[in-house]
């Protein structure tokens, strides 16, 4: 992953954000930046599972 810090990613999506935007939406957009932050540090990791695999559990807990 790259060097920028946690609270100037944060800052930079919060400067893109419409004025308008409900503080609402701004936690759910943080709350996914660190989902999409968490994914990527554990594709870097080795950490994943083939599509046919996710499938199956996805079946199973449906």
């Amino acid at each position: 992953m790259s060097d920028i810090t946690v609270k100037y990613r944060v800052l930079k999506a919060v400067e893109e954000m419409p004025p308008e935007i409900t503080f609402e939406e701004v936690m759910k957009r943080v709350y996914f930046l660190e989902k999409v932050d968490r994914g990527l540090k554990q594709v870097e990791a080795g950490d994943i599972i083939s599509g046919e695999a996710a499938k199956k559990a996805a079946q199973k807990v449906g």
